[in-house]
């Protein structure tokens, strides 16, 4: 059976009805398992070079990901990471992930937070991993407006 032809990025967002700083506080690559259901732990790599932040995250699943920080801004309050190892090894070659937190600062939605996920992947990966991505991110999403709103 052919292929099915998929846009290879993922793009999820969100309006969390918590203070911006609730939220920001949590987006932490080491942090996930405080506010991601899916996640068993989130800890940083013993032995990994000093100057780099690389976090495992093991699910509950026992899927484990090993995920290296590549961009961090606490200016434009932003996160990028890609995954760079995974047991059991994922169907696709890469992905590069960016989480975007903005402070709603007027409006109905003034005080709260609009937060985007998204999800660059090789183009190996198929219409499935791409779906995948994008039910994760707004389970995840979920997940964080529930911790952010108990802060």
């Amino acid at each position: 059976m052919p292929a099915i032809p998929t846009t290879t990025s993922v793009s999820e967002s969100a309006v969390i009805d918590a203070p911006f700083s609730a939220v920001w506080h949590l987006i932490k690559l080491q942090d996930f398992s405080k506010f991601w259901s899916k996640l068993e732990k989130s800890e940083f790599v013993k032995g990994a070079s000093p100057e780099t932040d690389i976090v495992q995250w093991t699910f509950k699943d026992g899927q484990t990901l090993e995920v290296k920080q590549e961009e961090h801004s606490s200016i434009d309050h932003y996160i990028t990471y890609s995954v760079i190892s995974a047991k059991p090894e994922l169907s696709y070659t890469s992905v590069v992930s960016t989480i975007r937190a903005y402070p709603i600062t007027s409006g109905k939605h003034e005080g709260q937070t609009f937060i985007t996920w998204t999800g660059n992947f090789s183009s190996d990966a198929d219409a499935s991993v791409i779906q995948d991505a994008k039910f994760k991110r707004r389970e995840a999403l979920e997940d964080l407006a529930k911790a952010a709103s108990k802060n």
